[in-house]
This record gives structure tokens, C-alpha cells and sequence, in this order.
């Protein structure tokens, strides 16, 4: 089972029981182990996956951190999980801050069975910084998010390939928490600087309070026209797809559904910032639809295995093809990232 077939399951497993989820146990059991497990760590192995890790921190000798991960010989990532009813925060991270320093750890992860914040020393060596450079929701997977976890998995587990995205991460993410709290709650000072250039009053309590929703509405109104603007460029190029059927003795076996129109759509859409979307073209066949490059059967970008009860979607960044299910035409978004390593390896 591939990495997001796992965090779809845990994704759904927390939504559904974490009413369950109100000890520590139970988000180890349920959620963290399983989460290990699918970035390739042998949770049954006690040298790989130390549980209850003892460290003589100063002044707590014996205190135990929940899990440690030891890699090549060394202990590279330190654990700390909460019940899912606790909010995670700085308080949290005593633990985690003594270990991080008497240990070789490179990484850091409070979770508590949901949020999985990801921590390092950024800002100070063998100091474990106060702020996490990646924030992992697992109840609202984020897809683009998904390269950033590969990072972790054991085969491949690089350090330095880590750290050199950690800081643009760790600063991007408190950039866009700021970001959308003045979108949702936009200071004094900002309003004044937007509305300078279109109001030419004074500045009194009761125009800053006009402004404010005034700029509200004009901040969330950019953010869809822009969102609505690249839907409509990418749509435009996927128009009129070129549709092709394999001939057969009977014509009338071969049916392209509006669903597998509309997954080749979705998948064109997805690679065109990677190859060109002219390129693409769908190919139906008797028992899937199959979506091509140059309209060549050895360039496989995915394939459409929707006739039957439960969909799935075939892909191809390995070396044959997986075939993942799917709830909804939505969800092959969740593979952008796969569809786009399987297009940049047909590139001009």
C-alpha cells in the first residue's frame, strides 16, 4: 500500500473515531504507528523504532520521550504524541527541546494523532527551534504537502535534503498563518495603507471601520478572481479532447463515460505546467480509458478504471502500474504530484 493510500485510511480513521482517540495509547496504536509503518520504519523492530527512549537529560535523568527513530546507526527523529483532545502548544515541547540536545537527533515531531508538527535546529545548532518548519493536518490532507513527508521515509532518508527545504517551509507556513489572519481580521495600520491610495479623507474610527469589511470582501474577492482566472486558462487548453476507441468487431462495446471524459480533463489540467497539455490525449479502450503522450501507447501517463462499482485511477511513476482507488473524480488531485514525475519523464 502506497504512502497516500495509508493517509487517506488514517485521514478517515480520524475523522471517524477520534472520540476514541483520548489517551495516548490509542493515538500510538491507531494513528502514529500505522503513520510510521507507511513511510517504511519496522515498528516491530524495538532498535529501529525505540519505544519509551531514555536519555539522561540534565536535572531529568530516566524521563522518557515516546518514540525514536534511529537511522544508520544513530538517532535521527525523536516523538512526542498527545491525546487528539489536546491542543498542541509550545508547553508540549519540554521534552522534546531536553532530548534534542543530549541525543544526535536531527528532527523532532509532536503529534497529537492529527497535527503532526515537524521541528529542527533552524535557528540555533543542536537547539530545537520553538516554531515547526512543517505543520502536517491529517484529517485535511494537503497534496502538495505529500513530497515534503517522502522526505521522511526511511529508504532515501536525507538530512541534509531535509533541512535545505526546512527553512523556506518553516517560513512560508508563518507567512500564510499571517497572511490569512489579515485577510480574516485585517489590522488598523494595513487598512490605511490599502485605502490610502483610494480615499482621500480623514481617517476617522468610523471610515477605518468601513474600510475594514471593505477590505475583507476586495482581499477574498482577488483571491477567487485569480483561483477562477487559472481554472479558466487551464480549461481552456483541454477543450475538445481528441477521444479515441480501439476498434473491435463490435463498435458498440466501447463507451467513453462522461466520468472518464472528465478524469482526463482533471489529469490534463494537472500536467500541463509539466508538458504540454496538445500533447495529452485519451484513449478508450474495452476494460479502462487510457490517457497518453503523443497518443503512444508506451507513454503511459495514467489510466481510468472506472466500469466498475469501485473507481480507480492506474498510475505510472514506478515501474509498473499502480492502481489506486478513488471516492470521487476529485480525488485524483491527491496525485498531482505522481501524475506530474510520470509527465517530466516524457519532456522534449
Amino acid at each position: 500500500m502506497s504512502i497516500e493510500q495509508t493517509l487517506r485510511l488514517l485521514s478517515d480513521r480520524v475523522r471517524q473515531h477520534s472520540s476514541s482517540m483520548i489517551t495516548e495509547e490509542a493515538v500510538k496504536t491507531a494513528v502514529v504507528l500505522p503513520f510510521l509503518q507507511a513511510l517504511g520504519y519496522d515498528v516491530f523492530n524495538p532498535s529501529e523504532v525505540i519505544p519509551e527512549f531514555t536519555a539522561d537529560a540534565v536535572g531529568k535523568k530516566g524521563e522518557k520521550v515516546d518514540y525514536a527513530i534511529q537511522v544508520d546507526g544513530g538517532i535521527r527523529i525523536l516523538i512526542e504524541c498527545k491525546p487528539i483532545t489536546v491542543q498542541l502548544e509550545r508547553v508540549h515541547l519540554a521534552q522534546l527541546f531536553r532530548y534534542f540536545t543530549v541525543t544526535s537527533a536531527k528532527f523532532a515531531i509532536l503529534t497529537n494523532g492529527r497535527s503532526f508538527q515537524f521541528y529542527s535546529d533552524l535557528e540555533e545548532p543542536n537547539k530545537l527551534d520553538t516554531r515547526p518548519f512543517l505543520v502536517f493536518d491529517l484529517a485535511e490532507i494537503q497534496p502538495h504537502l505529500l513530497p515534503e513527508l517522502r522526505k521522511f521515509e526511511k529508504v532515501g532518508f536525507d538530512v541534509d535534503g531535509i533541512l535545505a527545504t526546512a527553512e523556506r517551509l518553516k517560513y512560508t507556513s508563518a507567512l500564510k498563518t499571517a497572511i490569512t489572519k489579515l485577510i480574516d481580521e485585517p489590522q488598523e495600520a494595513f487598512i490605511r495603507l490599502v485605502a490610502a491610495d483610494v480615499y482621500d479623507g480623514r481617517f476617522t474610527a468610523q471610515v477605518v471601520e468601513q474600510f475594514s469589511g471593505l477590505v475583507k470582501s476586495a482581499f477574498r474577492e482577488v483571491i477567487r478572481e485569480s483561483v477562477h482566472s487559472r481554472l479558466t486558462s487551464a480549461l481552456a487548453e483541454t477543450e475538445q479532447p481528441v477521444v479515441e476507441t480501439v476498434e473491435t468487431d463490435d463498435p458498440d462495446e466501447i463507451v467513453t463515460t462522461e466520468d472518464e471524459r472528465e478524469g482526463f480533463l482533471i489529469v490534463r489540467a494537472i500536467v500541463r505546467d509539466t508538458i504540454k497539455a496538445s500533447r495529452i490525449f485519451i484513449r478508450d479502450q474495452k476494460s479502462y480509458c487510457g490517457i497518453l503522450v503523443d497518443n503512444n501507447n508506451r507513454k503511459p501517463l495514467a489510466r481510468l478504471h472506472f466500469n466498475r462499482n469501485v473507481k480507480y485511477v492506474g498510475l505510472f511513476d514506478g515501474e509498473k502500474e499502480e492502481r489506486v482507488p478513488i471516492d470521487s473524480l476529485d480525488h485524483i488531485y491527491d496525485y498531482t504530484d505522481r501524475l506530474r514525475a510520470t509527465a517530466a519523464r516524457y519532456k522534449e
